[in-house]
C-alpha cells in the first residue's frame, strides 16, 4: 500500500535482514459486447516500432499520443515481463486515450480491456475515501478540524502530546502515528478478513509525536478516516462509495468489495509474477479491515471518470460529487514538511514534474503497481495501472516519458555554490531516514535492513551528495538557505533547523508525504552490525577456547567449571537463537506481510532464554573476578563473552524482539 515510499525501501525487509544475518553469522483488447460504453472516445491505434523523441507535441493529437503511448507501455511489457497494463489520458472532460497490454487472464487467454479489466489500485483507493470524507464535510457531518474522537464508536485514539488528532492531520498524513502492517495489512486468506473497526481498533498504532509536525504516509490514517465515513454516514464503507461515488460517476467496473461481487468476479485482472521462466498466478489480495486504505479494483475507463470529476469542480456529466469550492479546498496545501517544497493537500499529494503542478496519488499492493496524477492548470489527468512484481519502477520511467514529450522543460538552473559552502554546509552532513516505521512493534527490525539517507559534502564542487534515494548517489548544490537542486534532474530536497539551529530533518520534494528524521547514534545499522560480528567473533572464541583447555576444565573445581561451561551455553544459544530465526523466517518467506505463522512466534522464546542465560552471566562473571577464578587473561575473556551476551539482548530489546511485539 505504501504510495512512492516503494521505490525506497523494501515490504519484505525482515526478510532480507534475517536472510543477512544468518548468512553472516554461519559464515556467515477488445471491450466484451453487451458492457456500458465509456463517455468519450476511447482510442485504440496499433502501436509503432519506434518511440518518438521527447519535445514538444500536442497532447490532442490523439493519433500520435496513441503511438507514444504503445511504444512506451509494449516496450515495457515485453522487455520488463509484465502479465498486464493498462494506461489511460483525459483532457478537458474527454478521454484521449486508453488502452490495455498483455492479458488479464493468462489461461483463459483474455486481453486487458481497459474499459472492463479491473486492476487493483492499492494505495489511489485513499483518494476515493478523502474524496467521501469531503462530501460529508460539505453535509455539516465533519469538521476537518475536529477531534477524531468526536466521530469514533466503540474505541477512542488516547490522548498524547496534549492535542488530538484531527481529520485534517489524517488526510495530510501527520497525525502522528507509528506504522506497522507486518502479519495483517494484506490477506490472500478470506478467514483472517475482519471489519474495519475491528482492525482499527486491535491494529492501532502507537502516537509517536504530535499531530500536525511531520507528514509520514500511514494507511491507519486512510483506514480510520473511512471508518469515520462508515460511522458518521451509517452506511458500510464499501456501499457507501459506491452510492456516493461509483454510481454518479457511471464507474461501472469499479468496486471497493473483496472479493470481487459475482457479477464482477470475470473482469478482474489475475496478478502474476515471472517465476522460473514463466508467469505465475497469484492470489486474491484481500485488503480487509484496512479497506478505505487500499481495496479498491477499478477499470481504466472508470478511473477517467473520477479524474473528469476531480478535474472538472466535482462534476461528471451531470452528476456531482463535490461542490466547485469543496474541491477547490481539497486540491490546496493543507501541510508542508518543507514549504518550499512540495506538500500533502487534502489526500492528494503534490508533485513538480517538469516545473508543472501536479496532484495525485500512487498505489500498490504487492502484486499491483498503479499511479493517477493530475495536472489542473492543463486539465489532464493519466491513470496507469501494472500487474507484476517489478512494475513499480518502470511506472516512473513511464510518467516521466509523457512529461518529457509533451510538457518538456529544461534542467533547472544551479547558482554558483557560496565562497563558503564547505565550512556551512557541515552541519547538514550525517544520517537520515524515513519516519514512516514501526517504534514499538516487531515491524522496527525492517529499518536495519534498508542504509540510511546519508548526506556528505563535496567541497571542490561546493555540492552535497546524497546516498540512500535511489539506486545511486546524486549530487545537489544549494540554491537557497538550506534548499538544494538535484543537478541531474528537477528533485528538490530542504533541510529543517530547531530553534537552536540543529538540522532536524531532510524533505524531499517529490516524496512529501514521506518525512525523514535524523538517525539517532544508537539506531545507526552500522552499530549493530558490528555489534554482531564483533559478538559472534567472541563468542566463537567460546568454543576454540573450550577446545584448547578441555583437559584443563576436567580438572577445574565444580563452581569454576560450571562458570566455563555456561559461558559455553550461551554462545552455544546465541547462534542457534539466530539460526532458528533465520530458519523460520526464509521458510516463511513473503507470507510474513501477510501473516506472523505459530513458527515465528515459538521462535521468538528464544531471545528471551537468551536474556535468562546472561542474567545467570553475570552473576558468574561477578563471581569470576570476586573469587579469583583462572589467569587474568581468562576473567577478561569470560567478561567479553558476558559483555557480547549483554550486547546481544540489548539488540533484540532495540528492535522489538524481546517477547512477541505484534501490530
Amino acid at each position: 500500500m505504501p504510495a512512492g515510499y516503494n521505490r525506497y525501501m523494501s515490504r519484505f525487509g525482515f526478510v532480507a535482514i534475517c536472510s543477512l544475518l544468518c548468512a553472516t553469522l554461519a559464515a556467515a483488447q477488445t471491450p466484451t459486447e453487451g458492457r456500458p460504453a465509456a463517455k468519450g472516445p476511447v482510442s485504440k491505434s496499433p502501436a509503432p516500432a519506434l518511440l518518438s523523441a521527447p519535445g514538444s507535441h500536442v497532447l490532442d493529437d490523439t493519433v500520435a499520443l496513441g503511438q507514444f503511448l504503445d511504444g512506451v507501455m509494449k516496450t515495457q511489457v515485453n522487455d520488463d515481463h509484465v502479465a498486464s497494463a493498462v494506461i489511460a489520458v483525459v483532457k478537458d472532460g474527454r478521454v484521449l486515450y486508453a488502452r490495455g497490454y498483455g492479458n488479464a487472464n493468462i489461461a483463459d487467454h483474455t486481453p486487458v480491456d481497459p474499459a472492463t479489466s479491473m486492476f487493483r489500485i492499492g494505495s489511489i483507493s485513499k483518494l476515493f475515501t478523502w474524496t467521501a470524507v469531503m462530501q460529508l464535510v460539505e453535509q455539516g457531518k465533519i469538521d476537518l478540524n475536529a477531534d477524531v474522537n468526536t466521530y469514533l464508536k466503540g474505541f477512542q485514539i488516547p490522548a498524547a502530546f496534549g492535542k488530538p488528532v484531527t481529520m485534517k492531520d489524517l488526510m495530510t498524513h501527520s497525525a502522528g502515528f507509528e506504522d506497522g502492517s507486518l502479519g495483517y495489512l494484506i490477506t490472500d486468506d478470506s478467514l483472517r478478513v475482519v471489519p474495519i473497526a475491528v482492525a482499527m481498533r486491535i491494529h492501532m498504532p502507537a502516537r509517536v509525536r504530535p499531530p500536525g509536525v511531520l507528514s509520514a504516509y500511514s494507511n491507519y490514517s486512510a483506514a480510520l478516516a473511512g471508518l469515520i465515513v462508515q460511522q458518521v454516514s451509517g452506511i458500510p464503507y464499501d456501499e457507501y462509495i459506491r452510492r456516493n461515488i461509483l454510481d454518479p460517476l457511471d464507474m461501472h467496473y469499479a468496486t471497493f468489495h473483496e472479493p470481487l461481487p459475482a457479477d464482477l468476479k470475470a473482469d478482474g485482472v489475475t496478478a502474476y509474477t515471472r517465476e522460473a521462466g514463466i508467469f505465475a498466478p497469484k492470489p486474491f489480495e484481500y485488503v480487509g479491515g484496512f479497506s478505505p486504505a487500499g481495496s479498491g479494483s477499478m477499470s481504466a475507463i472508470a478511473m477517467t471518470h473520477f479524474m473528469i470529476a476531480h478535474l472538472q469542480n466535482g462534476q461528471y456529466g451531470t452528476a456531482h460529487i463535490l461542490q466547485p469550492q469543496t474541491v477547490e479546498l481539497m486540491h490546496s496545501r493543507a501541510f508542508a514538511n518543507d514549504p518550499r517544497l512540495p506538500g500533502m493537500d487534502l489526500g492528494f499529494y503534490e508533485q513538480r514534474m517538469n516545473g508543472l503542478h501536479v496532484i495525485g496519488h500512487e498505489g500498490d499492493t504487492q502484486y499491483f503497481h498503479s499511479a493517477m496524477f493530475l495536472i489542473p492548470d492543463k486539465n489532464v489527468g493519466i491513470f496507469m495501472s501494472y500487474a507484476g512484481s517489478g512494475a513499480a519502477a518502470i511506472r516512473a520511467g513511464t510518467l516521466q516519458a509523457f512529461f518529457d514529450r509533451y510538457y518538456p522543460a529544461p534542467l533547472p538552473t544551479i547558482p554558483p555554490a557560496p565562497a563558503n559552502f564547505a565550512q556551512t554546509a557541515q552541519k547538514y552532513t550525517g544520517d537520515y531516514r524515513f519516519a514512516r516505521h514501526s517504534y514499538t512493534k516487531i515491524d522496527k527490525v525492517l529499518t536495519l535492513l534498508g542504509a540510511p539517507i546519508k548526506v556528505s559534502v563535496m567541497p571542490a564542487k561546493g555540492r552535497l551528495l546524497v546516498t540512500g534515494l535511489g539506486a545511486e548517489p546524486e549530487q545537489f548544490a544549494p540554491v537557497a538557505d538550506s534548499l538544494f537542486q538535484q543537478i541531474e534532474g528537477d528533485t528538490r530536497i530542504g533541510f529543517t533547523e530547531d530553534a537552536a539551529g540543529n538540522v532536524t530533518r531532510l524533505s524531499i520534494g517529490a516524496l512529501p508525504f514521506m518525512g525523514t528524521e535524523r538517525v539517532p547514534w544508537y539506531e545507526v545499522p552500522s552499530l549493530w552490525y558490528a555489534v554482531l560480528i564483533i559478538s559472534t567473533l567472541i563468542f566463537l572464541s567460546a568454543f576454540t577456547s573450550l577446545y584448547f583447555r578441555r583437559r584443563e576444565i576436567r580438572m577445574m573445581p565444580t563452581p569454576q567449571k560450571r562458570a566455563t561451561w555456561l559461558s559455553v551455553a550461551v554462545a552455544f544459544w546465541f547462534f542457534l537463537t539466530f539460526i532458528v530465526l533465520g530458519v523460520v523466517v526464509a521458510s516463511a518467506g513473503a507470507t510474513l506481510s501477510l501473516a506472523i505463522p505459530a513458527s515465528l512466534k515459538a521462535a521468538l522464546v528464544m531471545p528471551l532464554i537468551l536474556v535468562l542465560l546472561t542474567i545467570f552471566l553475570i552473576i558468574s562473571a561477578i563471581t569470576v573476578w570476586r573469587r579469583g577464578y583462572w589467569t587474568g587473561g581468562r576473567r577478561v575473556h569470560f567478561t567479553l563473552i558476558t559483555i557480547a551476551a549483554i550486547a546481544i539482548c540489548l539488540f533484540f530489546n532495540q528492535w522489538n524482539l524481546l517477547g512477541w511485539r505484534f501490530g
